[in-house]
């Protein structure tokens, strides 16, 4: 189809963000507009212009006959450090306690908004590294990990309790729940991971890190690699952590079921962040 620029920018910046992550031959933009690559070429510097002005990612051109270019999803530090102290209040909230000191999260998981900001979020903490899979257990956190995927434009494979027929042969594994100490068990299809494949763990909630510890040790299992490890929220004041490198972006410090009292800090996010060399 023939188009005016403005309409070949609006074409392309669609195309772009449907597919994040993913090489785009500059031809296939050519072609599809009847236009020069010369043109597509500026085309794409007024977009990665607008894109990293506005923070909502960069575009990597990648060289040669069998390039094209990439849209990395990002988001500024400043636009994170805004939406973890929104999260932390939300979260801080004292109608969010329930019964035992659990705290009700189910609305937060639960809102696309929510979702997309934080996907995206974990999605800038890990675009420095090469993510195949995105994995979660069978809990809250499988929106969470669904959004993360969908920016890094990956699969999303879940680790279950218990063996389905419907996913076939499984390998499971025996792990100690970090606190409670309990043994429980954890089972993933043999058909989810190819070996060697590059998995990013992501988990709504941590405690002493036992459920994480058990998925790291069950790619084990797969000869599979564990690319990260990122946490909405985490536990503090935990005698024996049994994860260290993970990502988090709130800080769960105090509960006082008492008093109503929900004391939470940012994670490490930002930390992570900007320790990692910006993309070029």
């Amino acid at each position: 189809m023939k188009l005016r620029r403005s309409g070949r920018l609006v074409d392309m910046t669609h195309y772009l963000l449907q597919n994040p992550q993913g090489l785009v031959p500059l031809s296939l933009f050519a072609d599809r507009y009847g236009s020069a690559k010369s043109s597509i070429s500026e085309d794409l510097g007024i977009i990665k212009q607008t894109f990293e002005e506005q923070g909502i990612g960069t575009l990597i051109t990648v060289p040669g006959a069998a390039g094209g270019v990439k849209y990395i999803p990002s988001v500024s530090n400043k636009e994170a450090a805004s939406y973890i102290e929104e999260l932390c209040e939300i979260i801080a909230k004292p109608e969010r306690l329930l019964p035992g000191g659990y705290l009700y999260m189910t609305d937060i998981l639960g809102n696309p908004k929510v979702l997309n900001k934080v996907g995206k979020m974990f999605a800038t903490a890990f675009n420095h590294k090469k993510v195949d899979i995105v994995m979660t257990m069978a809990t809250k956190g499988i929106p969470l990990a669904h959004a993360v995927a969908s920016y890094l434009n990956v699969p999303v494979v879940i680790v279950r309790r218990d063996s389905r027929v419907t996913e076939g042969s499984t390998v499971s594994i025996n792990y100690v729940s970090g606190s409670s100490k309990r043994i429980q068990t954890m089972v993933l299809a043999k058909r989810s991971l190819e070996t060697g494949s590059n998995v990013l763990i992501i988990d709504d909630f941590m405690k002493a890190g036992g459920t994480v510890s058990g998925m790291v040790n069950l790619l084990s299992e797969f000869q599979a690699n564990v690319a990260g490890i990122g946490i909405l929220v985490e536990s503090e004041h935990i005698e024996e952590r049994l994860i260290e490198d993970y990502v988090s972006l709130v800080k769960l410090e105090k509960v006082n079921e008492k008093d109503r009292q929900i004391e939470v800090a940012q994670g490490n996010y930002l930390e992570h962040v900007q320790s990692n060399t910006p993309l070029k």
